[in-house]
């Protein structure tokens, strides 16, 4: 049993690093909206969050059950095949959410930790079904298909609902408070956040009830009974309380409520999440303690792991305490939440991601749709709503000191989030917060009208590719887990630590990765630090021309080395400068609306750099293709003709 003691080990060791991944790329769920709205410091919003986590582990007791026997029947499996799974599991997982992380693309740790179960269990249960001579549609009685199912169409479920949900009631709310809502917000905000604290006072009771480590089932059972009266109470509580504070001290409303949703979305968070990173280590370490008690160890069955199991609060505040840590100094979580945030900001600028072919027949339908209904809507009607929807704040001091959207848009989010996420918890509907927070956040800047006719297409692009990416995450997952048991089935310690070593390649790769790009932005963030606005536009011109510069270097000095990996590498870079040269263009057409002062010059240098991406791509691909297809090598006249351009351009 020694080397499954080892394995043991091995798998508490990954669940520490599977904490710090996991977190990076899960704070979005609950730091989107504060930081989105500058509702505070973001210190402040760190200590809020920190609160909300270490109060929310202490509730995640009775959802550890999902890694012990949610996806696979255990007692169909010995102790030795419970810790290849388990294994398996937590290597793919780190490898996953590390990779998602790094390129700052929030994905469901919930998902992916259940497709990881899925997929290991299936792998080792059809060993085992093919080494007994049985046919594979035994498989049905090792793997819990029907909650594979329940979470699929959990998936599906979530998406849809949370970003129509999303779009309906922040439409609703900017209509009774609009972007100029700081007098509104006085005469009828306490009734707003009335319900909005009912909403979040709900979620953290829906929640918390039914896996904290320290509630009693009686305390429980009365939660459950008296729903209603609590809720009642809560609003005409909440109401009254945030008036009079209101009158008394001045409170702000809305940043209460986005401060206090905060800390109830990182509570769920905690409750929910951990078991996607603990959850399997300490399943595993229940069946090597459950195996020890028989007579022949690894002849063990797991029947009793079937069972009800305690997690000590102990445990659960030291997960926390690490989550707390992370969150603080992890790099790759604010990459991550950036995605979410710039997705959904208010105003126009340079876009993230790149127009899909399959985004832009949407886009047209929905301009078609909103012509329609100005047609058939009476004049009065079109031109009242426009003018609730009217931000004269955003046109007046538009830049990068506003915020990506304001806390009303902020409030809204958390309260859906809030009530989408206990309303699933209460119908014992497998829902990804992930999902849900992130597309409530995409429906809201939908109805806000955040997605322009100028920046529809890239939001939308931005959008598909997460969600794709939320689809990619349970295939991989699944994929990944599979090979990985069966290659630590068949090869027991050499597969463990050349798997290990793999895992920390990976890590160490995506790190180098995600510092590049975090280099690469900071650059890009001084810049725009900068007022003037022609000295901006010439410091971006001239970062330009010295990346062009560097693509020029490595392309010359490929093709004359006739090596093709450099070339192959040069015209990645020039292909990544054509792209960037279009958002350089974009940034720019959006600095000249704010000053137009240098109008002529910025034209005729937007023009100039969107010609040269395009001519530098198309000539890194001539010069690849030239040496990959064996053409003829230059000539001397050539080459020196070719050297003494490349020496103009570069001085």
């Amino acid at each position: 049993m020694e080397i499954y003691l080892f394995v043991v080990v091995v798998l508490f060791a990954l669940a520490f690093s599977d904490l710090i991944v996991g977190v990076s790329n899960d704070a979005v769920n609950f730091l989107n909206a504060a930081i989105g709205s500058r509702v505070a410091s973001r210190k402040v919003i760190m200590i809020v969050a920190s609160i909300g986590i270490l109060l929310g582990v202490t509730f995640s007791s009775g959802m550890m059950e999902v890694a012990r026997k949610g996806i696979f029947h255990p007692q169909y499996f010995q102790v030795t095949e419970l810790l290849i799974i388990f294994l398996a599991v937590m290597l793919t997982d780190i490898i996953l959410l590390d990779l998602f992380s790094t390129f700052g693309l929030p994905t469901s740790t919930t998902v992916s930790i259940v497709f990881e179960l899925l997929g290991a269990a299936v792998a080792v249960s059809m060993i085992k079904i093919s080494q007994l001579g049985h046919n594979m549609s035994e498989l049905v009685n090792y793997i819990n298909t029907a909650k594979a199912l329940a979470i699929i169409s959990g998936i599906l479920l979530s998406i849809v609902f949370a970003f129509t949900f999303g779009a309906l009631v922040q439409g609703v709310v900017r209509l009774v408070f609009t972007f100029d809502y700081k007098e509104k917000v006085k005469r009828y905000g306490a009734i707003y956040g009335g319900l909005a604290m009912m909403t979040i006072t709900y979620f953290i009771l829906i929640k918390g009830a039914k896996g904290s480590s320290w509630m009693t089932p009686e305390m429980v059972d009365w939660i459950k009974h008296h729903t209603l009266v609590i809720l009642g109470a809560s609003f005409v509580v909440w109401t009254v309380l945030l008036q009079i504070f209101h009158w008394l001290v001045k409170i702000d409303i809305l940043k209460f409520i986005v401060l206090v949703g905060t800390a109830a979305l990182a509570m769920a968070f905690a409750a929910n999440d951990l078991v996607n990173f603990i959850g399997v280590p300490l399943a595993g370490f229940n069946a090597y303690i459950l195996a020890l008690q028989y007579p022949e160890p690894l002849q063990a069955t797991m029947e009793a792991m079937a069972g009800k199991v305690h997690t000590d609060t102990w445990i659960l505040l030291i997960a926390g305490a690490v989550m707390v840590v992370t969150l603080w100094i992890s790099k790759k979580a604010k990459t991550v939440v950036e995605t979410t945030v710039r997705l959904g900001r208010q105003e126009e600028g340079e876009e993230r991601f790149e127009a899909l072919s399959i985004t832009r027949p949407i886009v047209k339908m929905g301009v078609g749709v909103a012509d329609s209904l100005r047609k058939w809507l009476p004049d009065s009607l079109r031109h009242a709503i426009a003018k609730r929807f009217f931000n004269a704040e955003a046109i007046k001091h538009p830049g990068k000191d506003r915020p990506a959207f304001d806390m009303i848009r902020a409030s809204s989010i958390l309260i859906v989030s809030s009530a989408l996420i206990s309303l699933g918890t209460s119908l014992k509907l497998p829902l990804s917060t992930t999902y849900v927070t992130f597309m409530v956040a995409m429906g809201a800047s939908l109805a806000d009208r955040a997605w322009g006719r100028d920046s529809a297409v890239y939001r939308i692009s931005g959008v598909f590719t997460v969600v794709g990416g939320w689809f990619l995450t349970a295939f991989i997952a699944f994929t990944l887990s599979f090979l990985f048991a069966v290659l630590l089935y068949f090869f027991k310690l050499p597969a463990m630590l050349l798997l290990i070593g793999f895992a920390v390649f990976m890590i160490v790769n995506t790190y180098k990765i995600h510092k590049q790009r975090a280099s690469e932005a900071t650059e890009e963030e001084g810049l725009e630090e900068t007022v003037d606005i022609g000295v901006k536009i010439s410091k971006k011109s001239s970062l330009f021309l010295n990346k062009l510069i560097d693509v020029l270097t490595e392309m010359v000095e490929g093709l004359f080395a006739k090596d093709e990996k450099r070339l192959r590498s040069a015209r990645d870079h020039a292909h990544k400068l054509k792209k960037s040269s279009r958002a350089l263009a974009s940034t720019f057409i959006n600095d000249i609306q704010m000053d137009s002062s240098n109008i002529e010059m910025s034209q005729r240098i937007i023009t100039a750099i969107g010609s040269v991406g395009r001519h530098i791509s198309d000539l890194s691909d001539m010069c690849y293709y030239h040496i990959v297809n064996q053409h003829k090598p230059f000539d001397e006249t050539q080459a020196a003709e070719t050297n003494k351009v490349y020496e103009l351009l570069k001085g």
